[in-house]
């Protein structure tokens, strides 16, 4: 058994993943009796973490909001997710979390071992990232309030500016939040128009939780990404369905595309990727990002498209 001052630590990491624990399946992922992880639990309180607990046969245990945010545990993977995450933030598209950003990646990275100090080091020397600039920014309290809506199923009522101007109060059940190149999106059922729509987060303001519950519905569309990819092609009138056969993985060139294109698994090696788009440049740029092999279906336009492309990259290096 571990000795406590780890079994703590260990007690505590877990509490800080799951919103709620069943007691006896805390006890037997510590490896220890039902009275033991009372006095560990008791431990925390002392510590200061706010830990409640449901007695009962469904008794467990779940670790409450505080006064302070309390040290929290994470493994070396988490750490460098953090990190990396943190760096995108500071450069992203959330308006007024840019200097908290920095400062928070400046005490993760501080009490970072060395080994994992290296790896998001490395990390940054190999990347060349952009500063976006111009473009819609969203307020930090709308993301936040618009998220804990989503995920604690409850309806959201809000202002809504649509394209032509034209400002409209909305009554919700709030779905998925999706963020696309530099833009975030909210996938809800709209409770007035009876229909699911996709909302820019930069157009919504005063955003306020009713507190009340919804079951949640079935979307018309195999996610939310694909939901908000499909209202995005039919305000925009695309010309061009692109469908070409990438030969990496699915994963891999997920991870190029972002949410900009489907991408369906063939098998380990190859995958396929579809996309509706008015201007070609978009499918280019992403096939070059991926950095795989690749055959072009459709549409023709895209192979004199890339081959003009080549041409003049193969110019540019003569």
């Amino acid at each position: 058994m571990a000795n406590t001052s780890s079994r703590t630590l260990r007690l505590l990491s877990l509490l800080q993943t799951y919103r709620y624990w069943p007691g006896a399946e805390l006890a037997d992922r510590l490896g220890v009796s039902a009275r033991t992880l009372r006095r560990d639990v008791d431990r925390l309180r002392e510590l200061g973490y706010p830990v409640k607990a449901n007695r009962g046969v469904e008794g467990g245990y779940q670790l409450g909001a505080g006064a302070v945010l309390p040290p929290l545990l994470v493994d070396d993977e988490e750490a460098v997710a953090l990190a990396i995450g943190l760096r995108v933030a500071a450069q992203g598209a959330v308006a007024g979390i840019g200097e908290a950003s920095v400062r928070a990646l400046t005490k993760v990275v501080q009490v970072m071992p060395p080994r994992l100090r290296r790896q998001v080091e490395a990390l940054r020397t190999a990347t060349v990232t952009t500063m976006w600039s111009g473009g819609p920014t969203v307020d930090a309290t709308i993301l936040t309030t618009v998220a804990q809506t989503c995920r604690d199923e409850e309806r959201l009522r809000f202002a809504y500016e649509a394209r032509d101007g034209e400002r409209t109060d909305r009554y919700v059940e709030p779905h998925r939040l999706v963020p696309i190149g530099r833009r975030w999106y909210l996938v809800a059922y709209d409770l007035t128009r009876h229909d699911w729509r996709s909302f820019r987060l930069d157009r919504l303001t005063d955003p306020s939780a009713t507190r009340e519950r919804y079951r949640p519905r079935e979307l018309p569309a195999e996610d939310a990404a694909e939901f908000v990819r499909r209202g995005i092609g039919a305000l925009t009138a695309p010309v061009h369905a692109v469908e070409v056969i990438v030969h990496t993985s699915a994963a891999t060139a997920r991870r190029s595309t972002a949410n900009w294109a489907t991408v369906e698994e063939i098998d380990d090696t190859r995958c396929r990727m579809t996309m509706n788009v008015e201007n070609l440049h978009w499918p280019a740029m992403l096939l070059g990002t991926i950095g795989a092999e690749f055959e072009v279906l459709s549409p023709p336009e895209l192979v004199e498209h890339l081959r003009e492309w080549s041409t003049r990259f193969a110019r540019s290096t003569a």
